[in-house]
Order: structure tokens, then sequence, then C-alpha cells
């Protein structure tokens, strides 16, 4: 098998257990050729990724950010532009207004939060990015007004409050949105039309010669299971959801565990085609 590109989730898969970029995954980044893809895949905003690629010295690179809704290439240009309606967006601040439910939404490089508070600061602690302050109502009348909608609403509260809200979604809009509980206290709702398979693809027929069958895929959760089914070699992280790991063609040490650049280091030594012709 011919690798030629790799391509990674980012929480629980990529970052260590300080939310960071480890030295050793650095280190055999480093050691891949400049040429060589390193394709971020998350359902994270834009500008929570691109300091990630600074760090690793491979910026820029094609970005699939809200899982597959917003995906950019290399020199900004959009790939895909997929998003919530924003009457949805409205009916889930409607459901989630007489709870404590923190309600975050996005939209391509923008991030709308009501309440200063826990949830919106750990937010900007983990991402390293700061929202725009606007109330809930207001950002709806604003995509109203522009026919736009939501490329991600993150739901963050209570263990009960979200399975609740899960629940009310589920039932009525599971054809037309993708639900994901990346923890007890999280929920990320987007357009059930995209993934990150979706966006990978996107990338590959946009800049590159090769398809899905030469990339390497990371992931832990379930949205990352149709990236790793649809690559050459889809590997999970030790600490991955059962559903992902049945999926996976390898299984790696735990993200504290640098799983990640456990395995780009076999793929650097065995020479996978990575590395230029002489």
């Amino acid at each position: 098998m011919e690798i030629k590109a790799f391509c990674s989730d980012i929480d629980g898969t990529l970052l260590n257990s300080v939310r960071d970029l480890s030295p050793r995954l650095k280190a055999v980044v480093n050691d891949l050729p400049m040429e060589f893809p390193v394709i971020l895949a998350s359902s994270r905003m834009p500008d929570a990724m691109r300091h990630l690629l600074h760090d690793m010295n491979r910026f820029p690179q094609p970005l699939i950010c809200y899982n597959g809704g917003y995906v950019l290439s290399a020199d900004g240009e959009v790939l895909e532009d997929v998003s919530v309606p924003v009457d949805l967006v409205a009916k889930i601040l409607h459901l989630t207004q007489k709870t404590d439910i923190h309600v975050s939404l996005y939209q391509g490089e923008k991030w709308y939060e009501e309440k200063d508070d826990y949830w919106s600061q750990r937010e900007v602690k983990n991402t390293k990015v700061q929202c725009d302050w606007l109330p809930g109502h207001e950002v709806v009348d604003l995509w109203t007004k522009n026919n736009s909608g939501a490329h991600k609403v993150m739901c963050m509260g209570e263990s009960n409050e979200m399975a609740w809200l899960f629940g009310e979604l589920h039932s009525e809009h599971s054809l037309d949105l993708h639900l994901y509980r990346s923890s007890e206290t999280y929920l990320e709702i987007a357009p059930k039309a995209i993934s990150k398979a979706t966006g990978l693809r996107k990338i590959l027929e946009h800049a590159f010669d090769f398809g899905m069958e030469s990339v390497v895929a990371f992931g832990d959760n379930y949205n990352d299971i149709d990236l790793l089914q649809s690559v050459g070699w889809g590997v999970a992280v030790d600490n991955a959801r059962m559903e992902v790991k049945a999926v996976a063609k390898e299984i790696t040490h735990h993200n504290k565990e640098d799983g990640v650049a456990a395995v780009l280091e076999k793929i650097r030594d065995f020479n996978f085609e990575i590395r230029p012709e002489i």
C-alpha cells in the first residue's frame, strides 16, 4: 500500500493529555517530506486548527472543518459549504431556552457566544480562539438576512439534559442532522449530508493525483467512522469508542501515549512512498 497523505482527527486523537501536540509527534511530522499532505479533520472551526499546523511547521494545508461542512483548500478556497438551516438553528435555541444547556453557534470563520460562563471559557482555552459575543436570536436574525445557517451547533451541559436534547432532535430530525455525543456533556450538531470522508474526497479531487486508498487516517469518535472506513488505512487510537475500533484496520496507542506518532513512525521507517525519489 502506498501511503501518500495522512488525515487526522484532533481532540482525543492527535492531541495529548494537555491538549497539545507532543514533541514526538512534531518530530515525526518534521521527518516527512514537505510535499506530504498533513490534513486535519475536526468539528473545530478553521482558526482552532490553523495554529496546530503552524506548530507542526506545516502551514498552509487543506482543512476539513465542522466535520466536513466547511472544507478549505491550502490556499483558502472554499471547497465545501453545507450548513444547518437557520430555522433548525432557531428551533434548537427554542428547545434549550428554559434549560441550563449552553449553545455555541459556528459559521465559517465566526464563532458566536451569548453567555460568558464556564463552557464558553473552556472552549476559548481549549481551542485558543476568541469568540464573538452575540445573543442567539441576533445570530439567527443575521443568518436569516444573509440566507445562511450554522456549520455547527454545539450544545454543552449536564448529561441528563444533553440526553434529553439528543432524543428530541433525533426523533424529529434524524434525517436532517448528524447528532454527535462527543462526550456525556457535549452534543455536536451538523448537517446530515456531510462527513469528514466527504471533505477529504473534495480535497483530494481538488489538489492531488491520488485517491482515498492512499491515505492513512486516525480517529476516536463516532464522527470518524466514515473517514476510517473510506481510506486505505484507517487507524483508531486505543481510547476510541468500540464502534470506531470495529471498523479500523489498526488500533494504535492511546492519544495520551502518542498513538498517531507511533503509526507515522512506522510509515516513515518503512518508507511507504513518502520520501522524494533520489
